[in-house]
């Protein structure tokens, strides 16, 4: 009975939760494949792209499943930023109740990949490779405390050669008002952001790569 209890109240926070990331989606016809995307975030699977998220979903409509989660992540016009500022409002005061916020840390992930389509993919060091390769780059902006860490600020690093090749721009969609800036702008702007919107400031750490990156 107790499993029970619990697994409900896990599937009801759950629920909860992502009913209040849709409401910065933009349009209610977001709200259901938004649902699934995050349920296939979380069920079981090493693949986490859309069509093996589809099947693991809905087996009986993995073709149209396929399809909304694929409009959601890859048509659909909506804002990152503003997910993220639903999340932090929503999970930030739960990690303050256990302590004070102890520190800003700023990171660079870097992503494996093949071939040279997907958004600023370059041959450029892979911390998960531990060496140069190709890959993307994403600046990220995490707060802490001894409890528990949450990202609140996340983009893309477009390298200079993407930056400056429109063909390549307009074929990956990339927005005109994107422009080049190194990972350490990046994240002067996130840090600059968030304390626009009241995140409790706190010592900003980083690693020395991370530090030093003029690309």
């Amino acid at each position: 009975m107790g499993l029970e209890s619990d697994r409900r109240s896990s599937e009801s926070r759950f629920a909860g939760y992502v009913e209040a990331l849709t409401t910065a989606l933009g349009h209610a016809d977001r709200a259901a494949p938004f649902r699934s995307y995050c349920t296939g975030l979380l069920l079981p699977g090493r693949r986490k792209s859309v069509e093996p998220m589809a099947a693991r979903v809905a087996p009986g409509q993995v073709q149209a499943t396929h399809q909304s989660l694929h409009h959601l992540v890859a048509k659909a016009d909506w804002s990152d930023e503003a997910v993220l500022s639903v999340v932090r409002q929503r999970a930030l005061p739960a990690i303050e109740r256990h302590g004070a916020i102890r520190a800003w840390i700023i990171d660079d992930t870097g992503f494996p990949k093949k071939g040279t389509h997907s958004v600023g993919v370059a041959r450029q060091y892979c911390g998960q490779l531990g060496k140069q390769d190709n890959c993307q780059v994403a600046v990220s902006l995490s707060v802490a405390n001894d409890h528990a860490s949450l990202p609140i600020a996340y983009r893309l690093y477009l390298p200079q050669a993407w930056a400056d090749d429109q063909d390549r721009r307009r074929g990956a969609g990339v927005p005109d008002d994107v422009r080049f800036q190194t990972k350490p702008q990046i994240a002067l702007e996130q840090i600059e952001a968030a304390l626009r919107s009241g995140v409790s400031p706190a010592a900003v750490l980083m690693d020395a790569s991370a530090a030093s990156a003029g690309g």
